[in-house]
């Protein structure tokens, strides 16, 4: 599909890639990981073509269409969310307009025996088939698809874009980049807008893309779940391993040994080098062979290998007094913002030591409600009290609003810092990847990972006993999430967790509670457990979803391959695989319903403007059947579903 040689990128004199090569494949789901600035989202701007200063070439394979998800966003104001979504079908579009024209030109013209009638009638044939070809009857049910799963409502599809943030407007991007369906998709960090059920359905809509996929993520559950091959970014090079994240991280970790291994025989090799030049260097009879192995050690390709152990960096939050045993506790905690209702009603009671989550869709108030409990927000209904002895460390998502732009990385640092920490300030940074002259880098010029680790590492310089954490994770690479979590777990304190990252939360949490609707509720369990419980909960509103849709456009009720919403569910009740066989089997049956009547819709529509030819009937006689067949079996799997919950 598209083939990648010699390719080479340099700047300022130091090359970031070089003599890299590799193909990608019709099937191909391939993970870029590395450290930050190792070059992961400048590879993708070169396969794209967005950057073409590079050696060596990246050819593809015949016409591929190459799809790349952007960060900036070129948005025509006054669209709906829905005529927007539309535009990722821009050929398809095209076809329907000129269509339209063929039909009103057949309708209108009366000269039926001429050739340029009969060039119309064939024309409307031919863009026909390739309507039906390119599945484009089928387009709203796909659109509802992807703008359900990414978190959109059936009453949003009618809002103008305007009126959504930056985040939600991402993901109108995103769903015109998966509706496309592009030979090759090109994906950096599309999880960072989604909250975690819309990740889990990217999740699984990925998995069963039909193209080529090259994705940037930092969320490791979700690479091992979509990717079958990784590439990992490092000195320069591109290294293939063909397996998912997971089987990567061992593969990586025998190359690694042997790295290992190399680079002390490379050392000892180089020392013994080194000893010999000081030895001749001042010899009249031996400067000119000390002077060949200076030039041979200078050509020398040096083995580097990156420090990976995370364990070595024995971070630890340190807790402060130990507190009372309530950390807090609500009655009937309310925030709006004008006339725009956050959430309301919320009632809860937090003991030291426990670790909670705070999840939902992004919006619902999660942020909000650790702003009030950091003392950020102090305009609310209702009331909530503090413990006794509770110390707040707070780490904020928008770190650009807390830190000070003209002080320096090390300034910030030190004035976080008490008496007895002030000494481990430099270590701290280091061990947060600050070093050498990183630390007089002014705060305005970091980052957003950069501003996130600064951040980390002022609430360890100082003792907290009870933590609130707001998506700490975002923009870090995979080894600083991983410090932060060992941190974290080690963290005998009370902990307040904002993320949408489920691997990260594994063994972070042991009660969640879930803002949605503008309501909260508690859930006992740990995450693993609560995904579960959300699954089936996000599958049945779905539905709802979908059956708003159908009543406001007065047609038959749209059906979906899921329970029906009266049915009733429970946390810890799991779904038999005959039930599941047969809501997989209606699902296919009710795609099939609605091409059918799409197709005789269209056909009827032809009719009514030009008589029908012997070959249109039977046709249409045959659609007429095999729509009857399948209403048939639909009826027969839903009786088999009612059965099956009784």
């Amino acid at each position: 599909m598209l083939s990648v040689q010699g390719l080479g990128l340099h700047h300022s004199g130091n090359y970031l890639f070089q003599n890299v090569n590799f193909t990608i494949k019709k099937n191909d789901k391939i993970g870029l990981v590395g450290k930050n600035g190792a070059g992961k989202s400048t590879l993708l701007k070169m396969l794209s073509g967005e950057i073409n200063f590079y050696e060596g070439e990246v050819v593809p394979e015949g016409d591929i269409s190459i799809g790349f998800l952007k960060q900036d966003l070129d948005f025509v104001k006054g669209r709906t969310v829905w005529n927007e979504t539309l535009q990722a079908f821009e050929g398809i579009n095209h076809m329907k307009e000129e269509l339209e024209e063929v039909n009103v030109a057949l309708a209108t013209r009366t000269d039926y025996e001429s050739d340029d009638y009969a060039k119309l009638i064939d024309r409307m044939t031919e863009l026909n088939d390739l309507l039906i070809h390119h599945d484009a009857y089928n387009l709203d049910a796909e659109i509802e698809k992807v703008l359900l799963g990414l978190g959109f409502k059936a009453d949003d599809f009618e809002k103008i874009t305007d009126e959504f943030s930056g985040g939600w407007r991402m993901r109108i991007e995103l769903a015109k980049l998966l509706l496309q369906k592009n030979d090759l998709m090109l994906l950096d960090e599309p999880t960072n807008h989604l909250d975690m059920e819309s990740i889990i359905w990217l999740e699984s809509f990925l998995k069963d893309y039909p193209g080529a996929i090259v994705l940037v993520s930092h969320d490791k559950q979700f690479m091992t779940s979509v990717c079958n091959r990784t590439f990992d970014i490092n000195n320069k090079k591109v290294d293939d391993y063909k397996a998912n994240y997971t089987k990567y991280l061992d593969l990586r970790k025998d190359r690694r040994e042997k790295l290992i291994q190399a680079k002390k025989n490379q050392d000892a090799e180089i020392k013994h080098t080194e000893e010999l030049i000081n030895k001749f260097r001042a010899s009249a009879t031996k400067a000119t062979f000390a002077q060949s192995l200076i030039k041979k050690l200078d050509k020398i390709e040096r083995i580097e290998v990156d420090n990976e152990d995370v364990s070595k960096f024995n971070i630890r939050f340190v807790q402060s007094v130990v507190p009372g045993k309530v950390i807090f506790e609500a009655k009937d905690l309310g925030k709006a913002y004008g006339e725009k209702k956050i959430f309301d009603k919320v009632n809860f009671f937090i003991e030291r030591g426990q670790k909670i989550a705070l999840l939902g869709q992004n919006g619902q108030g999660k942020t909000t409600l650790a702003k009030i409990l950091s003392g950020e927000i102090r305009d609310y209904t209702g009331e909530w009290t503090l413990g006794h002895n509770v110390n707040i460390g707070y780490f904020a998502q928008n770190q650009e609003e807390v830190l000070s732009p003209n002080k320096s990385v090390l300034e910030e640092a030190e004035d976080s810092a008490t008496e007895e920490t002030r000494p481990r300030v430099r270590d701290l940074l280091g061990s947060f990847l600050f070093q050498g002259e990183d630390v007089h880098k002014k705060t305005k010029v970091l980052s957003g990972g950069e501003r996130n680790r600064l951040a980390l590492c002022k609430l360890l310089l100082r003792p907290f006993n009870t933590l609130i954490m707001d998506e700490p994770t975002n923009h870090l690479d995979i080894q600083s999430k991983e410090i932060i979590k060992l941190a974290l777990q080690k963290f005998e304190g009370t902990l307040i967790l904002i993320s949408h990252d489920r691997e990260f939360l594994q063994g972070l949490s042991d009660k969640i509670f879930e803002f949605k609707d503008g309501r909260m509720k508690e859930f006992l369990g740990n995450i693993d457990e609560y995904l579960e419980y959300r699954q089936k909960e996000s599958i049945r509103e779905i539905s709802i979803e979908k059956s708003k849709l159908a009543e406001a456009r007065q047609e038959a009720p749209i059906l979906v391959e899921a329970e029906s919403p009266k049915i009733e569910t429970n946390k810890k009740e799991f779904v038999s695989k005959e039930k599941k066989n047969i809501q997989n089997k209606m699902g296919k049956t009710e795609q099939q319903i609605n091409e059918l009547e799409e197709q005789i819709k269209l056909l009827e529509k032809q009719f009514s403007r030009l008589n029908p030819t012997e070959e249109q009937m039977d046709h249409y006689q045959k659609l007429k059947e095999d729509l009857d067949l399948a209403l048939q079996q639909w009826e027969f799997l839903a009786a088999q579903l009612e059965g099956e919950a009784l």
